[in-house]
């Protein structure tokens, strides 16, 4: 699954929306919502070695935040 081991964010639904026409500002008559379409917003996961002092070995986690050494 697509969830980050540390702050336990993961995917949201959500929808696109389709447009259609040319902006006013470009001479046209304006934007048009044509269609709703779900998508799915991943969350940002990056893999990450961290060294764990009482295991004395790296362990390999997904997250969203960056760990600083």
């Amino acid at each position: 699954m697509k969830v980050c081991n540390i702050t336990g964010s993961r995917a949201a639904r959500g929808s696109v929306i389709h447009r259609r026409g040319l902006a006013k500002k470009k001479g046209g008559v304006g934007r048009h919502i044509t269609k709703v379409v779900p998508r799915i917003f991943a969350p940002n996961l990056r893999r990450q070695r961290i060294w764990v002092p009482e295991l004395k070995k790296f362990v390999r986690i997904r997250d969203t935040v960056l760990i600083r050494r």
